[in-house]
């Protein structure tokens, strides 16, 4: 398979793997409070409650965490990766996690592993070897890590396609440089008219961080012309719960943006 395909069925597994293990810890947490007498605002009793309460996806939204449908789980695609129809089960997850997280992720994970020309047992196995990896300590660190090797992964997809990778890839050192010269703060308002794989916004909430303020008191903005990578783009956002809005059209012709007062724009154009 092409790098320009693979780098979606190995980014999107990661994200489904990710995810489902964030909603597992989340979950087991939601069950300890439950048992915890002393926990006056979620001690239940009640099983039918308790039931409930697991399922209710503010509990989840809450903490960033996105809500996972029992068809979706990570442990429910791994009991079918020896199945013929691996990939239908795959399709399934993804549009079950965009339904139940519309606001993020509407249109946004890769569906495409049923037309993709891979034997059953490829996928199975890509499937295996990613649950040999646990996401389940600190969430922050976690999601940190994960970020990090999205970025990898990007980058290689970037090398692998040559000039074409730079449609959707800027080198970490430029992306930093970028921001550190423009010095985004809090409450500021950051736009990409190229946005690609979403590197600027990304390095923006980082710099926050790293200045000991809130990364979340950003407000983010971007535009990207093709339909895959815009894809890519809030995915890896998604994954480190940094979200703004990201357009789909060419900002050559297409400004979706055109009223926006922005306080810094930082593009890498193609």
């Amino acid at each position: 398979v092409d790098p320009s395909e693979y780098k979606y069925i190995v980014l999107g597994l990661i994200f489904l793997k990710y995810v489902s293990d964030s909603f597992y810890q989340q979950r087991a947490q939601i069950q300890k409070w439950m048992n915890d007498p002393s926990n006056k605002k979620y001690y239940i009793r009640d099983p039918k409650a308790r039931e409930k309460m697991l399922d209710d996806k503010e509990m989840y939204k809450r903490e960033s965490v996105f809500y996972i449908p029992e068809v979706a789980r990570w442990e429910f695609l791994r009991s079918k990766a020896s199945l013929p129809n691996i990939a239908e089960y795959i399709e399934r997850a993804m549009e079950a996690i965009e339904r139940d997280n519309p606001e993020q992720l509407n249109g946004v994970l890769p569906k495409n592993f049923v037309r993709l020309p891979l034997e059953p047992h490829v996928i199975g196995e890509l499937v295996n070897i990613f649950s040999r990896i646990k996401f389940d300590h600190e969430h922050e660190k976690e999601k940190d890590m994960l970020g990090r090797v999205y970025e990898y992964f990007i980058g290689q997809f970037a090398d692998a396609e040559g000039k074409r990778g730079g449609a959707f890839f800027t080198p970490r050192p430029i992306v930093k440089l970028l921001v550190e010269i423009l010095e985004p703060f809090e409450n500021s308002r950051v736009f990409d008219p190229c946005a690609g794989s979403g590197g600027m916004f990304v390095q923006s909430n980082n710099f926050l961080k790293e200045h000991h303020k809130n990364p979340n008191k950003i407000a983010i903005y971007g535009q990207e012309s093709n339909t895959t990578t815009l894809q890519l783009c809030k995915m890896n956002l998604a994954i480190r719960g940094v979200f703004g809005k990201i357009e789909y059209g060419n900002s050559y012709y297409e400004d979706k943006f055109s009223d926006l007062k922005a306080d810094f724009v930082l593009a890498n154009p193609p």
